[in-house]
């Protein structure tokens, strides 16, 4: 088995498709755990804003929780229509695209984008902060271990959608039932004890209060902890990656996916309430709330360990939903021509590898700028999220009207564009100065660059389309032009090609040393007595001397100079390549005819041409 195959597995045929699809248990763990593991950072992201108001700040995480829950509601119910009205897939986009226009459609496609890349770099280094609770000695590791995570996350995703489901089920199952377990032993402990449970182990001490109490400081929080939401789109996004019956396979999902996620957020803001547990800053003694909830509920003993463990493995690998989504959103985008081809193609398992790697490359940037710090990150999070619900909701509401929907349909999606419009502006306001500002600033220029991309598709499509009929008046052979820097059994095999085109070859030797001698004794002998003989045309010998040894530049210059001295004939440019058959041996050599070609393609026009002929290497 090759080394490809054991990285990303066999090759899969396009009949493998359905096999690959996915049904709601594994449609969890790939769809589900970027909503389901902001549980861990959700509820942290708003006691963070709640430090300075001590331990009068933490019992407003529970009506803060709340509020996030009803809006989380409203956008469910919201998106279980969009699947609906959408079973294709594409979420935002196309439900915003349709509906409202192209200019919106590609506002909430860029929303999205910016998204799951902060989704995925956030959720791995969240991951990585539960890691370093546990374990402090790793922190001056924190970077070196996200950027491992994220190269495993990457070859996972490349294996194909099943194969991911699969992989990850395990520890978004036993995360559920283990924070589960936590979340109801808390509950039950709290109601015994009349609400005021001791803790096994005592959490962090709050610092003293440093503010008052404001509708400003409630709203930041709010709006971070907001970030808890990001994820629910994710499964109206890639609708077409489920089994049959599409619909309602993906809707079970979505409903499993938001309950779940609403009682582990109500449940750990209820407890942090309970045992008075608050956030912490970053650096040495950070202590993430879910460790300190779970070592004032059980302890640190095996189960804590089993409980971090599986948190820090869900938060790693939420980010597979960013994986799962982002190149589908890709490939939509680009069969519209906003963004480059490739990424709307398959690769060799039936995943959009090009979206993979390019989700993987950005978020690999995000999280060395930040040094994989989750804090650092949370304020770009969530203003990309929120605006692409708006717009869908908004989009649905246009649907309808036109569909002549329900009234309690327009009326739930009119309410969920007016939520999280309203949200949207909280975000952003709140988050502004401390890095939302950067999203809102990318926004604009990633449409931008998109309809760049769409307009350079446009002059394509008018320049080479509607060609005419087939010309065959003209016949003319064109001049053949072959470099040749030494007389070898590879420039012999392309010589020898020449003659076959044309009578009228130029053979171009860059003269960079005092070999030329050599290969003008060598040329008179094995080329020109052999082509006097069989009365062929003599191949004109060009020497270009390069008194600084380059070989490339005055190759280019001279076809160039020869294709502006004879106006209408074709040039044609054989380069003879030497092939090896590892492809590692091909680090041994100077690649200069892959140089030479690149360089000619750039330089070079229509009546140009390059052809390659290979003498490929015997064992």
């Amino acid at each position: 088995m090759s080394v490809i195959n054991s990285l990303f597995g066999r090759p899969l045929r396009s009949s493998d498709e359905l096999t690959e699809r996915l049904g709601a248990a594994a449609g969890i763990p790939v769809f589900g755990l970027d909503a389901l593991s902001s549980a861990a950072y959700g509820p942290e992201a708003a006691l963070a804003l709640l430090v300075p108001l001590s331990v009068v700040g933490i019992s407003y995480i529970v009506p803060i929780t709340i509020c996030i829950v009803i809006l989380m509601t409203i956008v469910y119910l919201s998106y279980r229509q969009t699947i609906e009205a959408y079973p294709q897939g594409g979420g935002s986009y196309t439900v915003a695209g349709q509906n409202l226009g192209p200019f919106a459609g590609l506002l909430a496609a860029t929303a999205l984008m910016i998204d799951y890349v902060l989704t995925a770099a956030v959720g791995i280094s969240a991951g990585v902060g539960a890691l370093v609770s546990a374990i402090p000695k790793f922190q001056p590791h924190t970077l070196l271990i996200c950027l491992v995570i994220l190269v495993l996350i990457t070859l996972v995703n490349l294996r194909g959608s099943r194969e991911t489901g699969v992989v990850f089920m395990i520890p978004t199952y036993l995360f559920l039932s283990s924070l589960g377990a936590v979340i109801l032993a808390g509950i039950g402990k709290s109601i015994m004890s009349g609400g005021h449970p001791t803790p096994v182990e005592p959490p962090a001490a709050l610092p003293a209060a440093t503010a008052a109490v404001s509708l400003w400081i409630l709203l930041k929080a709010f709006a971070s902890g907001c970030t808890a939401m990001t994820g629910v789109e994710a499964v109206s996004n890639g609708v077409t990656a489920f089994r049959e019956p599409v619909v309602q396979t993906a809707r079970r999902t979505l409903t499993t996916v938001i309950v779940l996620l609403a009682m582990m957020l109500l449940g750990i803001a209820y407890l942090c309430r309970a045992y008075q547990i608050g956030a912490t800053e970053p650096g040495p003694g950070y202590q993430s709330v879910l460790s300190q909830l779970t070592a004032a509920v059980v302890g640190r003993n095996l189960f804590y360990l089993i409980t971090i463990g599986s948190v820090l493995l869900v938060l790693s690998f939420s980010a597979n939903t960013a994986f799962a989504d982002f190149p589908r959103l890709c490939r939509l985008i680009a069969q519209d021509g906003y963004l480059p081809v490739p990424l709307a193609e398959r690769g060799r398992r039936l995943v959009y590898a090009w979206g993979i790697t390019t989700l993987a490359l950005l978020c690999g940037a995000l999280l060395i700028f930040f040094d994989g710090v989750t804090d650092r990150l949370i304020p770009l999070y969530a203003v990309g999220a929120f605006l692409a619900f708006t717009l869908s909701q908004a989009g649905m509401v246009e649907h309808w009207r036109r569909k002549d929907g329900s009234r309690m349909h327009i009326f739930l999606n009119a309410l969920g564009a007016l939520a999280t419009g309203a949200t949207v502006v909280i975000v952003t306001i709140t988050k502004f100065v401390s890095g939302a500002w950067i999203t809102t600033v990318l926004i604009p220029l990633i449409m931008i660059m998109m309809f760049s991309i769409r307009r350079h598709y446009e002059r394509l499509r008018t320049q080479i389309s509607q060609a005419a009929t087939l010309d065959v008046t003209d016949r003319t052979a064109p001049i053949v032009v072959m470099p040749m820097m030494e007389w070898t059994k590879v420039s012999r095999a392309g010589l020898q090609f020449a003659f076959k085109i044309c009578s009228e070859v130029y053979v171009v030797h860059v003269s960079t040393g005092n070999a030329d001698k050599e290969f003008l004794d060598n040329w008179h002998k094995d080329v020109e007595g052999p082509a006097r003989q069989a009365g062929l045309r003599m191949p004109q010998l060009k020497i270009l001397k390069s008194p600084y040894r380059f070989v490339i530049g005055p190759i280019v210059d001279y076809v160039l100079e020869l294709e502006g001295k004879n106006p209408g004939r074709q040039i044609a440019v054989i380069i003879p390549e030497l092939v090896e058959k590892h492809w590692y041996h091909n680090f041994l050599h100077n690649q200069r005819a892959t140089w030479l070609k690149a360089a000619l393609l750039m330089k070079g026009n229509r009546r140009i041409v390059i052809i390659n002929v290979p003498w490929y290497v015997d064992d």
